[in-house]
C-alpha cells in the first residue's frame, strides 16, 4: 500500500461541492477560515476513485510558499478507495491567500483551488417581499429569513421607512445561524408602496444591503344592514341601518342580528362603541362584540340584545361602527319600547248585603289581564283571621286571561263591615276594591250598608261632615243647619248662600292614595277618623314562651261621637287582642293589649290583627233617622312579627328571588316617581321581612313589614321625590327572618330630568352662498339628551319665514333620540357680510409648567364667514410675580408659534401649535392677537394698527421642591431633642433655601449624573449645610435620624443623596491617579465601611405625598467622621450637605458643641428684669462630664460698662450625665443699644475645652417696634409640631411634637393639652414623664406623670408652666419614656426569681473535698464567689439539688458596648454567673416646651392687651415680694431678714421632706388638741371693755364695718361670730333708741360687705381659679373620650315659671317715727 494511502473515510465527511475528474472525486476548492498569523493550519484533501478500475495519478506542489504538502510521489487508487492528502497553510501576514494544487492523469490535468480568506460578515436574505393588501390604520405582516453566511458574529440593524416596521430591528447572528424577520405594514393613508429597507451590519466596517418592500393600502367601506327588517319607503336591496325591537315585555330579553358588510377588497378592523350616556341611564341595549375584523367582501354578524326595565318607556340608542383609525364611522340606530301587564278588576266594590251571625256568604270577583305579559298580583289582606277572605289572594295572572276569585264574608260580630282592599300588581299601579256587608243577630240589627252609603260617605268626608255621629248630623238636618244635594249627600247651608258649588269627591290617583295614607308618609289625603298605634310591631325573640310581655295598643277616636271597636278573633292564631270590644268616648283614646302565646320553639310567627270601629249609635237601625247619615265602619289593622329561636340556633335560611329595578323611572325635578319590587318565597318555610325606613328617609317603601307564606310572593312599591338633576343613590336594607345576617341591601338610583335639547354645531347653522331666487337645503340634527320624551316646535320669526323653512316644524323626540331636519335657505336679496376670525377658546390655562421644560397646546381658529381669511399672528408677553421687573422685561419670548400666518377657508377652522417654555418661577401671560391681510397690508408691520385680540394663554413656571416637615432620632441619638436636632441638621436653613429659586450653576446637571473624574466632585451650589450627627462612644449602636420629606408643590419631585462615589465616573485604572490625599483617603474609609448611610438614597414624591428617609452614623472608629453628600433635586436645587459625626473612646469625657458662636435674644435697654437665656451642651460620651465657665472676659466686659453686669452666668459650673443635653443659664442685660460680644472659654477637666463667642444685641424700645425686635419671639398659641415619624418598635405617639406657651407674666401660669396616643392594636403601653433639670421640675408640671395606655386609647396630659418668679426664656425638652407592659411584667418576674435565688445562695455552700475520711481543716467557699471552680462530685457527697450559677450583677457601663464585644461578654459570663435581669429599654418621645416669662411690670408695658387673659396668683402674705437684681443678687435687707428661708430654699430634697413631716405633725397635733380649741373659744367670750360704752352709735357701726373688712380668713366662723355681735348691737341700739328695722338693714349690709371682702381675698381667688381650671380639664377629658360634644348645637328648654318664683317677698315695714 502506498504511504499516501490512508484508511477509508465515511461518505458523510465528503465535501458537498465536489467534482469528478476522470473518475477521481475531489472538492473543487479547499478553504481556510479563522487562521492566525504564525500558526500552521492543516486541511485534508480527499481523493476518491469512483471507477471500477485502478487509477494512477501524480500531483505538483502549490507554487507559493504559504501552501505546501508532502513530497510528490505517484498515487495508486483502487476502486472505491480514498486518499487523504494533508495540505499545510502557513501565513505570514494578514491578507487573503490563493493557490492551487495540480493533479495529472493520462487523460489530462485538473486542479483544486487553495484559498485562505479573512473572516468577514455576510448576510443572506431575499431581494424583495410582497405584503398583502391592507386597510388604512390596519396592520399586515410577512416574515422572511435572514442567514449569516459569513465567518463572524454579525450584528445587524434595520432601517425601514414609515409605515413599515421590522421586528426585530436589531439582533445578533452567529455564523451559520438564521432568524426570521417580520415586516409589519401599518399604513395611515391609502397608497401604493414600493420602498427599500436598509440592513446595516458589520462591526468595524459597516456594510449595507437593501430589500424591496411592496404593499398596497386602501380605505375600507363598511355598511350596516338589519337582518329581516322591512321598512316602508326603503327600496329592496338597500341597506337598513335602523333596528327596531318593537314592544318587548318588561324583564325579558330579545335578541336580533345586524350584519356589517365590507364593500372593500381589504380586511377592515372595526370597533363597536356606544355613545356616552348619562350616569343614570341603564343600558337596555347591549352588543356581544366590541371589536372585530370584517373580511374583504365579507360580513360580520352582531347580536344586539334589548332588555327593558321600565314599563312604558321608549328606548333609543346608537351604536357607532368605527374603522380606519376613527376616520370612517357608520351609525346603527336601535329602538324599542317596554310593555307591561294590564290588569283590571271587573268590579270596584263587592256588596255582601246582610247575613245572620254565624253564617258566611261568598261572592265572585273577576280579575283580567288584557296584555300578553304575565302579571304578579297580590291583595293586601291577611291570609287568615280577616272577615273578608280570598281563596287566591296572590298569584300569577297569565297574559290575556281572566281569573275568577272567591271572596268569603264571615262576620264575627253583629255590625256593618267595610274594608277597602288594595290589589298590588308588579309593574303596574295598584287597584282598589271595596268589600262591605252587614251582620245581624237576634239582639243587634244595624242598618244595612249599601253602595250608595259609600258614595255619600266619601262626599260627606270631603265636606267635613263625617266626624259627627249620625244622631248629631240628623239633628242638624232636622234643625235646618244641613240640607241634601241632588245626589242625596249632605252639605252646609252657607255654601249655598255664597253661590259656591259644594265640594265633590274626586277619584285620586291610585299610587297617590296608596302612599299618602298618613301611615307610610306624614301626608294624608283625608284626616283619619280612628287611628291605632303602633301599626307594626316586632316582638323580637320571645323566650321563655310563657313570659312574653304583651304589646300595649292605643286606639284614638278623632271624631265628635262615641265609637265602638270590635277585634276580629282568629282561632288558632298565637296573637290575640284584649279586650275584644271597647267603647271610646269622643276625642279620647283607649288601651288594648296584644297577647302573644307561642307554642313552639325555633319558629317564626307573623300575622295581621284586624279590627273595626264604628259609631256607637249605628248598633241598631232604629237609631238612624236619615239614610244619608249612615257611615261605614273603619278597618284597623296591626302587623305583628315574632320568633322563638334559641340563642345559638340558626334562623331559617330564606330562599327567595328578588326582582328590583336599578333606577327609578325618569321624572321632572320635584315630582314623585314610583317603581315596584317583587320578592318570591321559593322555600318551604315562612319568610318575614322588615324594611328599615329610617335608614333612608328620602325613600318611601310600602309595605314596610310582613310575612310571605311558602310559595307566595310579596309586591313592594317604592317612591322617592328627586329635587334636582343630581344623581342620588338609595340603599335600602331589607331584613329577612328577623336576623341581621339575612339583610339584603337594595341599591337604586334616582335623579330629576330637566329638558336638554342638543343642537348641532352649538346652535349655529351655516349655509353656503347662493344666488338670489335659488334655494339651498341642508340637514340639521337635534337630539333629546334626557330620559323623558320631549315635544318640540320650531318658531321662526315672521320676517325670516320667507327665507328660512324647516321640516318637520314640530314633533316628539323620544329619550336620547336624534332627529335630522331639513332646513331650506332661499335668499331674496344680496347682503354684505362682516369678515372676522375668532378662537374656539379665548382663554387657555396651561397650569403649572416645569421651568425649562416644554409644554404644547393647540389654538383653534374659527372662520364664521363665507370667504377665506388670511391672517398674521403676534404675541405679547407679561411676567408677574415677586421678581426684578427690569430684569424680567428683558427676557426673551417664552412662547413659540408653529406658524405666524396662514389662511382659513370659509366656515372652517385652522390649528396653530403653541409651545411654551418658562424660564422663571413666575406667572406668564401671553396675549395673542391677529390681523387680517389685505392687498395693501401683507406683513406684521403694516397691520399693526389693525390687530385684534384673539386669545390669552397663561402658565406658571415652577421648580420641583420639597421640605422637611418632621425629624426624630433613635439609637445613640435618642436623647437628642427635636429642637436640638433641627439645629444640628440646619433644617430651618435647608427649608428656607429649598423655597428659593435655584441658581444657574445648580442647573448645569439637571438630573443626578456621574460627572466627576476625581474623588472630590466639584461643587456648583452656593449653600453648604451641616448634617451633624452628634457624638457617641465607640461600639455603641448607630445614631439614627429619620427625616420626613413632603412635596408641598404642584409637580412631582425626584431627589437623590449622592455620595462622592456616586458622582465619580467609571474610568480605566490607568487613567486614575494612584496617589490619594489624606482627605480622599478619609472619605474612602468612610464609604468603604459605610459609616454614613441614607435609606432610601433616592425617590420620587408626587404632589402632596410624604416619604420618610433614615440617615445613620456608625460608631466603629474613634475620631471625627466627615463626608460631603450632595442633595440633588432633579431640575431643581443642588445642596452640599456636610455629614459629620464624632465617635469617642470608652470612658472619655467629651462635650459636643453645636457651634462655636451663640446669639442671645435681643433685649431692650432699661429692662428691669431681663430674662434668663440658655446655652446647650450635649454630652456625647459614656461618662458624666463636669464643665467650668471661665468668666474673666465677662468681668472685663462688666468693668468696661461701669460695673454693670452685661453678661451674667448663673451656672458657671455643672455636671452633665452621658447622652443628656445640659444648660448654661445666662442673663443678658444691655446698657446701650449696641451689640456686645464676649469670648468665654468653657473648660472640660479631662476633655477638650472650647471657646464660645457669645453675642447679644441691645435695642431702644422707643425707636424700634416690638414686632421688629425679638421680644415676641414665641407665638402665644400652641403650634403643633409634626409627629408623623415613628421609630421601629414605637407603640405610642404624641399629638404635638412641641408646644409654645408664648409670653406670660411671672406671677401667672399657663396650661396646654397634649394627647398620648397608643397606635398599637394589641400592646398596652406604660408611660412616665421625665423632666431634665430640677429647675424645670419647679417650673413645669405634668398631669398625669405616669400611667397606662390601652391599645387604641388616647390619654390627655396637661402641661402647666408656672414661672419661678424671675423673667426667663423657657426652652426645655420633656421626655416621655414608653414601656411595653408585657416586657415590664416579664422583667419583674425575672427579677423576683433572681433575688430569690440570690437569697438562697447566700446560705448555701459547696463541699469540694474528695476524701472525707481524712481529717482536714473545714474549709468551704461561698457560692457567691464567681471564681468557684466546679469539681467532680465525690461519691460520699450526697447532693439533693444542683446549684445554679452564682448570682452576679451585670456590669452595665454608662454607654452600651459594641455588638461584638457585648455578645462575647454575655456568652462568657452566661456560662459562669447568673446575670441580674436588666430592665427593658424604653422608647423616648420628646416634647419641646418653649415660653417667655416677663416680670409683671415688663409684661404690662409690652403686652397690655394680653394681660386680661392671665390669672395673677398674688402671694397670700402682705409682705412685699422678693427683689432680685440682674446679676442674681437679692436684696441684702431681705436676705438678712429671712436667712432661714434662704437656707431652706437651698436645702436638699431629703431635708425638705423632713421639714414637711415635722410641720405636718405639729399642725395635726394642734388640730387634735381640744384644750387649745377651748382656749380660743374662751377669748371670744370675754366681756367688752368698759370704755367702749363711751363711743357713739355711728362710730361703733363704722368701727364694726372696718373690723369686718379686715377679716382675712375664718370664713366658716363668721356667721356665728357676727350673730353674737348682732345681739350686742341690738342691745346698744335699743339704748340709743334705734329701730329694729334699721338694725336688720345694717346687718344685711354688713354681710354683703363681708362677702365682697372675702371675694377679694387672694386665697378665695386662687380657689376659684383652681376649681375653674379643674372643671375645664374635666370637660376636655370627657370631650376626648366622646362623652361630651363641644360642637353640638345648644338646646334651649323653656319651662313655665314656678309658683314660688311668682310670690314676691313682702317689703320691710318703714321705720317708725318717734
Amino acid at each position: 500500500m502506498s504511504p499516501l494511502q490512508l484508511p477509508k473515510l465515511s461518505a458523510g465527511k465528503a465535501k458537498k461541492k465536489k467534482g469528478i475528474f476522470w473518475g477521481i472525486e475531489v472538492t473543487k476548492t479547499l478553504r481556510w477560515h479563522g487562521w492566525e498569523l504564525g500558526k500552521e493550519t492543516i486541511k485534508h484533501l480527499i481523493l476518491k476513485n469512483v471507477r471500477e478500475k485502478t487509477q494512477k495519478l501524480s500531483y505538483r506542489c502549490p507554487s507559493t510558499r504559504f501552501f505546501f504538502t508532502l513530497f510528490p510521489q505517484p498515487i495508486i487508487l483502487r476502486p472505491g478507495i480514498s486518499l487523504i492528502l494533508p495540505i499545510v497553510f502557513r501565513p505570514i501576514e494578514k491578507r487573503e491567500y490563493e493557490d492551487k494544487i495540480c493533479f495529472k492523469k493520462d487523460e489530462g490535468e485538473f486542479s483544486v483551488t487553495l484559498r485562505a480568506t479573512l473572516p468577514h460578515p455576510c448576510l443572506s436574505f431575499p431581494a424583495a417581499v410582497q405584503l398583502p393588501a391592507c386597510a388604512v390604520h390596519n396592520v399586515t405582516e410577512i416574515t422572511f429569513p435572514v442567514r449569516n453566511i459569513g465567518d463572524l458574529v454579525t450584528v445587524f440593524h434595520w432601517e425601514a421607512p414609515s409605515p413599515f416596521y421590522m421586528i426585530p430591528d436589531y439582533s445578533i447572528l452567529h455564523p451559520g445561524a438564521e432568524c426570521m424577520v417580520k415586516v409589519v405594514f401599518q399604513p395611515k393613508v391609502a397608497a401604493v408602496y414600493d420602498v427599500a429597507a436598509t440592513c446595516l451590519f458589520g462591526s468595524e466596517e459597516k456594510r449595507k444591503r437593501t430589500i424591496q418592500l411592496k404593499a398596497l393600502s386602501k380605505y375600507p367601506y363598511l355598511q350596516v344592514n338589519v337582518v329581516g327588517e322591512k321598512k316602508e319607503g326603503v327600496q329592496p336591496g338597500k341597506f337598513q341601518d335602523v333596528l327596531c325591537f318593537g314592544s318587548v315585555p318588561v324583564g325579558t330579553t330579545v335578541e336580533k342580528r345586524v350584519e356589517i358588510f365590507n364593500m372593500s377588497v381589504v380586511d377592515a378592523p372595526c370597533r363597536i362603541e356606544r355613545a356616552e350616556d348619562p350616569l343614570l341611564q341603564d343600558h337596555v341595549f347591549s352588543c356581544d362584540v366590541s371589536h372585530g375584523i370584517v373580511p374583504a367582501k365579507g360580513k360580520l354578524v352582531l347580536r344586539i340584545r334589548f332588555q327593558p326595565q321600565i314599563v312604558g318607556e321608549h328606548s333609543i340608542d346608537y351604536f357607532t361602527i368605527i374603522s380606519a383609525g376613527y376616520l370612517l364611522q357608520t351609525v346603527l340606530k336601535v329602538a324599542g319600547s317596554c310593555k307591561g301587564p294590564s290588569v283590571s278588576l271587573h268590579q270596584d266594590s263587592l256588596d255582601f248585603d246582610w247575613i245572620n251571625l254565624g253564617q258566611s256568604l261568598m261572592r265572585m270577583l273577576e280579575i283580567s289581564n288584557t296584555s300578553d305579559v304575565p302579571a304578579y298580583y297580590q291583595f293586601d289582606i291577611g291570609v287568615t283571621g280577616s272577615v273578608f277572605s280570598l281563596d287566591r289572594p296572590c298569584g300569577v295572572l297569565e297574559g290575556t286571561t281572566t281569573l275568577v276569585l272567591k271572596v268569603t264574608f264571615r262576620p264575627t260580630h253583629p255590625i256593618s263591615y267595610h274594608r277597602r282592599v288594595v290589589c298590588l300588581v308588579h309593574h303596574q299601579e295598584p287597584l282598589y276594591v271595596d268589600f262591605f256587608g252587614t251582620c245581624h243577630s237576634d239582639t243587634a240589627k244595624p242598618a244595612i250598608l249599601q253602595a250608595r252609603h259609600l258614595s255619600w260617605y266619601r262626599t260627606n268626608m270631603v265636606r267635613g261632615l263625617t266626624f259627627y255621629p249620625p244622631d248629631i248630623v240628623s239633628a242638624m238636618l232636622k234643625d235646618g243647619q244641613l240640607q241634601m244635594d241632588e245626589k242625596g249627600a249632605l252639605m252646609l247651608l252657607p255654601e249655598v248662600s255664597q253661590d259656591k258649588p259644594p265640594k265633590e269627591y274626586f277619584e285620586v290617583d291610585s299610587m297617590t292614595e296608596y302612599f299618602y295614607d298618613g301611615e307610610t308618609s306624614d301626608m294624608a289625603l283625608f284626616p283619619p277618623h280612628v287611628s291605632v298605634s303602633p301599626r307594626e310591631y316586632d316582638f323580637g325573640c320571645c323566650l321563655p314562651l310563657h313570659k312574653v310581655k304583651p304589646l300595649p295598643l292605643c286606639v284614638t277616636n278623632h271624631t265628635k261621637g262615641s265609637i265602638t271597636v270590635f277585634w276580629t278573633l282568629s282561632h288558632g292564631s298565637a296573637f290575640q287582642v284584649s279586650p275584644e270590644m271597647c267603647d271610646i268616648p269622643p276625642l279620647k283614646s283607649s288601651a288594648f293589649r296584644v297577647i302573644f302565646k307561642p307554642t313552639q320553639l325555633n319558629t317564626l310567627y307573623a300575622a295581621e290583627v284586624e279590627g273595626f270601629a264604628f259609631y256607637k249609635v249605628l248598633r241598631h237601625y232604629n237609631n238612624i233617622e236619615e239614610d244619608a247619615t249612615i257611615c261605614p265602619s273603619w278597618c284597623l289593622t296591626v302587623k305583628l312579627r315574632a320568633h322563638t329561636f334559641e340563642e345559638g340556633r340558626e334562623h331559617f335560611i330564606p330562599q327567595y328571588i328578588l326582582d328590583v329595578p336599578k333606577t327609578f323611572p325618569p321624572v321632572a325635578p320635584n315630582t314623585d316617581t314610583y317603581c315596584s319590587m317583587l320578592l318570591l318565597n321559593t322555600g318551604t318555610s315562612l319568610i318575614t321581612f322588615c324594611v328599615n325606613q329610617a335608614a333612608r328617609p328620602s325613600l318611601l317603601v310600602k309595605p314596610c313589614s310582613g310575612y310571605i307564606p311558602p310559595g307566595g310572593h310579596q309586591i313592594f312599591f317604592l317612591s322617592t321625590h328627586p329635587v334636582n338633576t343630581l344623581s342620588q343613590q338609595h340603599v335600602l336594607p331589607l331584613q329577612l327572618n328577623s336576623h341581621p345576617g339575612y339583610t339584603k341591601e337594595i341599591a337604586l338610583r334616582s335623579c330629576g330630568e330637566s329638558l336638554n335639547l342638543l343642537l348641532e354645531g352649538e346652535g349655529n347653522l351655516y349655509f353656503k352662498p347662493v344666488y338670489i331666487g335659488t334655494s339651498f337645503t341642508r340637514m340639521y340634527t337635534i337630539k333629546n339628551c334626557t330620559r323623558l320624551p320631549m315635544v318640540f316646535t320650531w318658531k321662526i320669526r315672521q320676517s325670516d319665514r320667507k327665507i328660512l323653512s324647516v321640516s318637520p316644524t314640530a314633533g316628539i323626540l323620544q329619550p336620547y333620540e336624534a332627529l335630522a331636519q331639513a332646513w331650506t335657505f332661499t335668499p331674496d336679496k344680496e347682503i354684505k357680510y362682516l369678515l372676522r376670525a375668532k378662537a374656539e377658546k379665548e382663554h387657555l390655562d396651561l397650569g403649572t409648567v416645569l421651568v425649562g421644560d416644554l409644554q404644547s397646546c393647540t389654538i383653534v381658529l374659527l372662520n364664521d364667514g363665507i370667504c377665506s381669511l388670511k391672517y398674521i399672528l403676534s404675541v405679547e408677553q407679561l411676567i408677574t410675580g415677586p421678581s426684578d421687573s427690569e430684569e424680567v422685561c428683558s427676557d426673551p419670548l417664552a412662547l413659540e408659534l408653529e406658524h405666524c400666518s396662514g389662511t382659513i377657508p370659509a366656515r372652517s377652522r385652522a390649528f396653530v401649535r403653541v409651545t411654551v417654555r418658562p424660564a422663571r418661577q413666575l406667572h406668564y401671560t401671553w396675549s395673542i392677537k391677529y390681523a387680517l391681510c389685505s392687498p395693501i397690508a401683507t406683513d406684521l408691520t403694516s397691520t399693526e394698527d389693525q390687530q385684534q385680540p384673539l386669545c390669552c394663554i397663561v402658565a406658571t413656571g415652577v421648580y420641583p421642591t420639597f421640605c422637611i416637615t418632621d425629624a426624630c432620632s433613635a439609637g445613640s441619638g435618642s436623647g437628642i431633642s427635636k429642637l436640638h436636632l433641627w439645629r444640628l441638621f440646619s433644617l430651618d436653613m435647608l427649608n428656607k433655601y429649598l423655597k428659593q429659586d435655584p441658581t444657574p450653576s445648580e442647573l448645569i446637571y439637571r438630573v443626578p449624573t456621574r460627572h466627576s473624574t476625581s474623588l472630590n466632585p466639584p461643587v456648583y451650589t452656593p449653600l453648604l449645610l451641616d448634617f451633624n450627627f452628634g457624638a457617641a462612644p465607640i461600639g455603641s449602636e448607630p445614631t439614627l435620624v429619620m427625616l420626613l420629606l413632603e412635596n408641598k408643590g404642584v409637580v412631582p419631585v425626584e431627589w437623590a443623596f449622592l455620595f462622592p462615589s456616586d458622582q465619580k465616573m467609571d474610568m480605566e485604572h490607568w487613567a486614575e491617579d494612584a496617589e490619594f490625599s489624606s482627605c480622599e483617603l478619609h472619605e474612602m474609609r468612610i464609604q468603604d465601611n459605610q459609616l454614613f448611610s441614607v435609606s432610601p438614597k433616592s425617590g420620587k414624591l408626587l404632589p402632596g405625598q410624604e416619604e420618610s428617609i433614615q440617615l445613620s452614623h456608625r460608631h466603629d472608629f474613634t475620631g471625627i467622621d466627615r463626608l460631603p453628600v450632595l442633595l440633588k433635586v432633579s431640575y431643581g436645587h443642588e445642596i452640599l450637605l456636610n455629614f459629620s459625626g464624632v465617635t469617642v473612646e470608652e470612658g472619655q469625657q467629651y462635650i459636643h458643641f453645636t457651634s462655636s458662636k451663640h446669639l442671645f435674644t435681643p433685649i431692650a435697654i432699661g429692662t428691669s428684669h431681663p430674662p434668663k437665656q440658655i446655652y446647650e451642651l450635649y454630652n456625647g460620651g459614656s461618662v458624666p462630664v463636669i464643665f467650668e465657665v471661665q468668666l474673666d472676659e465677662v468681668m472685663k466686659i462688666q468693668k468696661e460698662n461701669f460695673q454693670h453686669p452685661v453678661f451674667v452666668c448663673l451656672t458657671p459650673r455643672g455636671e452633665i450625665p452621658p447622652g443628656i443635653t445640659g444648660h448654661i443659664e445666662w442673663i443678658f442685660s444691655p446698657l446701650e443699644a449696641r451689640t456686645y460680644v464676649v469670648d468665654v472659654p468653657i473648660h472640660i477637666p479631662g476633655g477638650e475645652s472650647a471657646v464660645i463667642t457669645f453675642k447679644g444685641e441691645g435695642y431702644d424700645p422707643n425707636t424700634i417696634e416690638e414686632t421688629a425686635s425679638s421680644s415676641k419671639i414665641l407665638p402665644p398659641s400652641v403650634f403643633s409640631g409634626s409627629t408623623k415619624l415613628t421609630v421601629p418598635g414605637q407603640a405610642a405617639t404624641l399629638s404635638h411634637g412641641r408646644i409654645c406657651f408664648g409670653n406670660i407674666p411671672d406671677c401667672a401660669k399657663a396650661s396646654r393639652l397634649v394627647f398620648l396616643n397608643n397606635i398599637s392594636e394589641s400592646k398596652t403601653v406604660v408611660f412616665a414623664w421625665q423632666i431634665s433639670t430640677c429647675k424645670d421640675k419647679r417650673v413645669l408640671q405634668i398631669a398625669p406623670e405616669v400611667g397606662v395606655v390601652q391599645p387604641g386609647e388616647s390619654i390627655p396630659c396637661f402641661i402647666t408652666l408656672q414661672p419661678s418668679g424671675t423673667a426667663s426664656f423657657c426652652s426645655t425638652d420633656l421626655v416621655c419614656e414608653l414601656y411595653i407592659q408585657e416586657s415590664l411584667v416579664q422583667y419583674e418576674r425575672e427579677l423576683q426569681e433572681w433575688e430569690k435565688e440570690k437569697a438562697r445562695q447566700a446560705v448555701e455552700f459547696t463541699i469540694t473535698e474528695k476524701d472525707l475520711g481524712k481529717q482536714k481543716s473545714p474549709a468551704g467557699r461561698s457560692s457567691d464567689s464567681a471564681e468557684t471552680k466546679i469539681l467532680p462530685e465525690s461519691k460520699a457527697v450526697m447532693r439533693r439539688y444542683k446549684t445554679l450559677p452564682p448570682i452576679k450583677n451585670h456590669p452595665t457601663p454608662n454607654q452600651p458596648a459594641g455588638h461584638i464585644d457585648r455578645r462575647r461578654l454575655l456568652d462568657k459570663e452566661s456560662s459562669q454567673v447568673w446575670v441580674k435581669p436588666q430592665p427593658p429599654r424604653p422608647t423616648l418621645l420628646h416634647l419641646g416646651v418653649t415660653g417667655t416669662a416677663y416680670s409683671l411690670e415688663d409684661f404690662s408695658n409690652k403686652f397690655t392687651s394680653e394681660l386680661h387673659k392671665y390669672f395673677l396668683s398674688w402671694p397670700f402674705s402682705n409682705q412685699p415680694l422678693e427683689t432680685k437684681f440682674v446679676d442674681g443678687r437679692r436684696d441684702k435687707d431681705r436676705t438678712e431678714m429671712e436667712p432661714k428661708r434662704l437656707s431652706l430654699a437651698a436645702a436638699s430634697k431629703q431635708e425638705l421632706q423632713i421639714v414637711t413631716d415635722i410641720l405636718a405633725g405639729v399642725i395635726r397635733g394642734l388640730l387634735e388638741n381640744t384644750q387649745l380649741h377651748d382656749a380660743i373659744r374662751s377669748t371670744l367670750d370675754e366681756p367688752i371693755p368698759y370704755f367702749s360704752q363711751f363711743r357713739c352709735a355711728e362710730s361703733a357701726e363704722l368701727q364694726d364695718r372696718r373690723q369686718c373688712s379686715r377679716v382675712p380668713s375664718g370664713v366658716s366662723a363668721l356667721p356665728d361670730l357676727y350673730a353674737e355681735k348682732d345681739g350686742e348691737r341690738k342691745e346698744m341700739r335699743q339704748e340709743t333708741s334705734l329701730s329694729n328695722d334699721w338694725l336688720e338693714i345694717s346687718h344685711h349690709e354688713q354681710l354683703r360687705e363681708q362677702k365682697e371682702t372675702i371675694s377679694r381675698q387672694p386665697a378665695f381667688r386662687s380657689l376659684v381659679e383652681l376649681v375653674l381650671e379643674n372643671t375645664l380639664q374635666n370637660i376636655l377629658i370627657e370631650a376626648s373620650r366622646g362623652e361630651v360634644m363641644l360642637t353640638a348645637q345648644p338646646r334651649v328648654i323653656a319651662l313655665p315659671s314656678s309658683p314660688s318664683q311668682r310670690i314676691t317677698s313682702p317689703a320691710p315695714p318703714p321705720p317708725s317715727r318717734a
